[in-house]
């Protein structure tokens, strides 16, 4: 079964406030991560492999509408312990779309995941707001997205 997240992403204006913004409402410091994503050509969706520092790595297909503001992302996830190998399956049946690098910082607020990103090759920062819909009613999402509105805001 595939999961659902409902997803905000926007470029950061200032890094500095939603960074204060985030550990407050988080209450710790963030784990970074770095993750190496290769995009992979299909006929609908998308499919990423991505790479850990740690040489883990993960599949991912999702699907979701390419369009501004909130939306729900319907994905699907599977570990690897051999991304390089996969990473050259894959490049040989389906060719490569693109990649992205970047590192990531992740704030977890109540149930939802606060990333900001530095993405290589790209001026300035992003965020993306997270939160996994799958058992969680909808009036819990609404109330934890308008908390994390003030995010936004700051």
């Amino acid at each position: 079964m595939m999961a659902q997240n409902a997803e905000i992403k926007a470029r950061v204006n200032d890094v500095d406030a939603l960074e204060i913004a985030a550990r407050r409402l988080s209450g710790r410091t963030p784990e970074i991560i770095f993750q190496d994503d290769t995009f992979f050509n299909v006929p609908n969706g998308r499919l990423k492999l991505r790479k850990f520092r740690n040489d883990a790595g993960e599949l991912i297909f999702y699907d979701r509408p390419d369009s501004s503001g909130p939306k729900i992302s319907t994905y699907s996830k599977t570990d690897t312990s051999e991304p390089d190998i996969l990473a050259k399956t894959l490049e040989m049946a389906l060719g490569i779309r693109g990649r992205v690098q970047k590192t990531r910082k992740l704030y977890m607020v109540d149930q939802t995941r606060v990333h900001i990103d530095k993405v290589e090759k790209l001026p300035g920062f992003y965020a993306e707001l997270e939160l996994t819909v799958h058992g969680i009613s909808w009036t819990r999402t609404a109330l934890e997205n308008r908390k994390l509105c003030t995010i936004c805001h700051q």
